[in-house]
């Protein structure tokens, strides 16, 4: 069972005292039916260890509300997966917590939306491989994917939900922007995310096949602004949310915006994260059952390693915008450069931005097939292959 109580405090060097985790992810399992090559779940994912209990999921979140956690995120892999769901949002939606569930779709049917509902659960999200059917069935690994997706839109739309939708943008669906959105608006969509892959997880091992060039990238951007100003010109409700990958950024982002400053990221097997792919960084973190939410907030030293600045080599050290972006991000740092604490390669001036530039050469020259992707279950590319 967790700890109530708070453990030995570790050294916390000069990082600034934080306020709460207001926005509580909850990965529930890293199980899933769907082989996405972008899924940034850990490539080593059927390695970690067992699954927190539905009670112990109950007494984290009621640890973070205490500390002061407003929203709640269910997510996976695929958290449909988890039978105890419904409960889960119960107790979530008890503690007063706003809850969102982050799906693929699959596993859900009208039944579980409504018991959901009955449950408390405010918001649904859906996401989509692609708009063409083919594509979409070859990226998830399921040939009945894009149906059920359609299907479960259109039932959580009936049922009362704001449609929420997110389209994974990458090399090979990226072109037929207009489409997704064309479908987005067919399912009367309120909210939509075009958010181009983001370089973790499986996506960062695919990344050669999955970055968009920049003439891609700046066509669905431009397509995208269009039918936003249509839209708005129409009073038209559905807002389209266009995400850029880093990769042709010239300053990082700002990271969950800032480590360990409002995001807090528990995992299935109970380690909390300050970020959802900090797992692969060489640095410790604690577990929710052997500390308190309140220790490992506060105390931990994995969530206090880059908080704040006094951690940042030159650059970031005397940069004037180190507090706008906070550094970047350390996941990026670590997996491009070897070194968490270095500046972000996306930055311009970092000394290690060369490799964003090469990635982006990479990115011009790579074949515009599928068939170069690794997914976790081989099947996918030989149905790829046979395509």
């Amino acid at each position: 069972m967790l700890s109530s109580g708070s453990s030995c405090v570790e050294p916390l060097g000069t990082a600034r005292q934080p306020g709460p985790p207001l926005w509580l992810l909850a990965e529930l399992t890293y199980r899933c039916p769907l082989q996405c090559p972008y899924c940034s779940n850990p490539l080593d994912f059927d390695r970690q260890g067992a699954e927190l209990s539905t009670a112990e999921w109950i007494e984290v979140f009621r640890q973070a509300r205490e500390l002061g956690a407003a929203q709640l995120g269910f997510s996976g892999g695929e958290p449909l997966v988890r039978q105890d769901l419904a409960e889960l949002i119960r107790a979530a939606r008890g503690m007063g917590y706003y809850t969102n569930l982050i799906t693929s779709g699959i596993g859900l049917t009208e039944a579980r939306i409504a018991e959901f509902a009955e449950a408390g659960l405010d918001h649904i999200q859906i996401s989509f491989q692609a708009a063409d059917e083919e594509v979409n069935n070859l990226l998830a690994g399921s040939r009945k994917a894009f149906a059920q997706k359609l299907a479960m839109a259109r039932a959580v739309k009936a049922a009362g939900y704001p449609m929420v939708l997110n389209f994974v943008t990458h090399r090979h669906n990226i072109d037929n922007i207009e489409r997704i959105i064309d479908l987005c608006l067919e399912l009367e969509a309120d909210f939509v995310e075009l958010a181009t892959c983001q370089f973790y997880g499986w996506a960062e091992l695919n990344r050669a096949g999955l970055l968009p060039t920049r003439e891609q990238l700046e066509r669905a951007e431009a397509i995208t602004h269009a039918y936003r100003d249509k839209l708005a010109a129409q009073n038209h409700p559905c807002k389209l949310i266009f995400v850029t990958p880093d990769y042709y950024e010239e300053r990082p982002k700002a990271c969950m915006n800032g480590w360990g400053n409002l995001f807090l990221d528990i995992t299935p097997d109970g380690t909390a994260l300050p970020c959802h792919s900090a797992r692969q960084l060489p640095v410790q973190f604690p577990n929710v059952r052997e500390h308190s939410i309140r220790h490992i907030w506060q105390d931990s030293f994995g969530f206090n390693r880059f908080r704040g600045d006094a951690w940042m080599p030159e650059p970031c050290r005397s940069c004037d915008e180190k507090d706008r972006d906070f550094g970047g991000c350390r996941c990026q740092a670590f997996m491009l450069t070897g070194d968490a604490a270095n500046a972000d390669p996306v930055c311009s001036k970092s000394a290690h931005h060369g490799i964003i530039l090469d990635a982006r050469r990479q990115a011009e020259e790579a074949p515009r097939g599928m068939g170069e992707l690794v997914f976790r279950n081989p099947g996918n590319a030989q149905l790829i292959a046979k395509a």
